[in-house]
């Protein structure tokens, strides 16, 4: 009798287990497509037309991605994602959105931003990277840091930096991309959508997978 039971619960857990992954599978499946529906519907979600974007003008596949300055996550696949931009820049263009869940997040972004009327945005994304673990420590954050940290990009005027950062139009940029990833439900940094399509797997491979499955539509 025993025995029985133990056969009985185990056959119950595997049941439920084989449930688990097939909810799973299909809310994974219906959240693609739901992605892909407001894609058509709502591009303007995705991409707008004050987007920090680079690579093909007119592209195959739009890159979008949400991401957060101080989003550790964020700096560990910058890397791959210029490489990916180096393999696909006449097919694939990379949109930044900002998803500035983090408390410094918004001022770095504003640094960026004023950054960027200099034609020095992605240099300043580089940097702002490339020294997160000390302004962006999450035990003991320093954001001040990075203007210790700007003079190293060439050409690049920090004292105009700090003016510009404080342009009205700078905080609607990033009003609007909040409501666009509330809209989106993006909840986390980073989250990449390939034509609308959401990075199911985190991870540089996960990520080229999806750009060549829309290649290849």
């Amino acid at each position: 009798m025993k025995n029985n039971k133990v056969v009985i619960l185990a056959i119950t857990v595997l049941g439920l287990i084989a449930a688990f992954a097939a909810a799973t599978h299909f809310y994974r499946a219906d959240q693609t497509q739901k992605m892909k529906f407001l894609a058509d519907k709502n591009f303007e979600h995705f991409v707008r037309d004050y987007s920090p974007r680079m690579g093909a003008e007119k592209p195959k596949v739009y890159l979008v991605e949400f991401l957060d300055p101080e989003c550790e996550a964020c700096r560990m696949i910058a890397p791959y994602v210029k490489d990916l931009m180096k393999d696909y820049k006449d097919r694939v263009q990379l949109v930044i959105r900002y998803a500035p869940f983090h408390s410094n997040s918004q001022f770095a972004v504003k640094i960026l931003e004023a950054a960027r009327k200099q034609g020095k945005y992605w240099e300043t994304l580089d940097l702002i990277f490339e020294k997160q673990p000390q302004w962006g420590d999450h035990h003991n954050p320093q954001p001040d840091l990075i203007w210790t940290f700007l003079p190293q990009i060439k050409d690049l005027d920090v004292e105009q930096i700090k003016k510009d950062m404080n342009d009205p139009l700078i905080l609607s940029i990033i009003e609007k991309d909040m409501e666009d990833l509330h809209f989106l439900g993006v909840r986390r940094t980073p989250s990449f959508f390939a034509n609308g399509k959401p990075l199911q797997k985190f991870g540089p491979q996960p990520l080229r997978d999806l750009i060549e499955q829309e290649l290849k539509n």
